[in-house]
């Protein structure tokens, strides 16, 4: 289950585009970064809660991928055993 936005230590920086927002988030232990874009509207606090909930989705995402990958195989030969 996915941390509230407001646990963990994370980078947050805000440029604005004409009037769309970009919004990065990193976080300070992985240092995994994301970005999104949203309209000028939103609040701060909003477009926060988004890039932080998508790098949330992001790094659990990869934690997913990297504890699932396969061995590889200890044949001597190389390659991975399917």
């Amino acid at each position: 289950m996915p941390k509230s936005p407001e646990s963990g230590e994370y980078i947050v920086e805000f440029v604005q585009y004409g009037k769309s927002v970009k919004v990065s988030a990193i976080d300070a232990n992985t240092l995994e970064e994301v970005s999104i874009v949203g309209p000028t509207s939103a609040s701060k606090a909003e477009l926060k809660t988004v890039a932080i909930r998508k790098l949330q989705y992001v790094i659990e995402k990869k934690s997913r991928e990297k504890s699932s990958a396969q061995p590889v195989s200890t044949n001597g030969r190389g390659g991975i055993i399917v």
